[in-house]
């Protein structure tokens, strides 16, 4: 007959597997994610950007500029998305919003233009979203999934004996896992 610990381990070693085949695709996309967040500030996970430079001539002048006019600038610098509208930040300093958050600044004087079209990057966008906490439903599901690692750690950690579990080397992998993120804090 097996006894009480070889039941749990049992039963632990079951529920550790489910789980952890169930929970497997939030933590790729947790880990996925958070790769592109902790380098937000060398790559933008929810946009693509291309920045196109030209010098223009026969610019009209601030003062005379309409809405064709800059329409007839956009035509000229193949700018292929929509006006929405346009102001002068700077005395020589045309400012175009473009659809889909783009933008064309065009110096008046110089005529150097800078056209920077942004295109989402829907997946990782997404994704990466997650991370904000988008809504309630989302706290409760987060919640669900913080709940579920945790079962799956306490399973894991009991599912193994003798020198490779707990009280052996998983137990020293245990502690050094909770120790090194307290290093970092601490060196922070």
């Amino acid at each position: 007959m097996a006894s009480l610990k070889d039941n749990l381990r049992r039963w632990s070693r079951s529920i550790h597997r489910e789980l952890s085949f169930f929970l497997s695709g939030m933590v790729l996309i947790y880990a996925i994610s958070g790769l592109f967040m902790n380098h937000r500030d060398t790559f933008n996970p929810h946009y693509s950007v291309t920045r196109t430079e030209q010098t223009l001539s026969d610019i009209p002048a601030k003062e005379e500029m309409t809405r064709e006019d800059v329409e007839a600038i956009m035509l000229r610098l193949n700018v292929g998305e929509r006006y929405v509208k346009h102001y002068f930040p700077e005395q020589d300093e045309l400012k175009v919003f473009l659809s889909n958050s783009s933008s064309l600044v065009v110096n008046l004087t110089s005529g150097q233009a800078v056209y920077e079209s942004l295109k989402r990057r829907q997946m990782l966008s997404a994704m990466t979203t997650l991370h904000y906490n988008p809504g309630r439903w989302w706290t409760w599901f987060a919640d669900l999934f913080a709940i579920g690692l945790i079962i799956i750690t306490l399973t894991g950690a009991i599912m193994l004996k003798g020198r490779r579990g707990l009280w052996g080397r998983g137990g020293i992998e245990l502690i050094a896992g909770i120790l090194l993120p307290l290093l970092f804090l601490l060196l922070s």
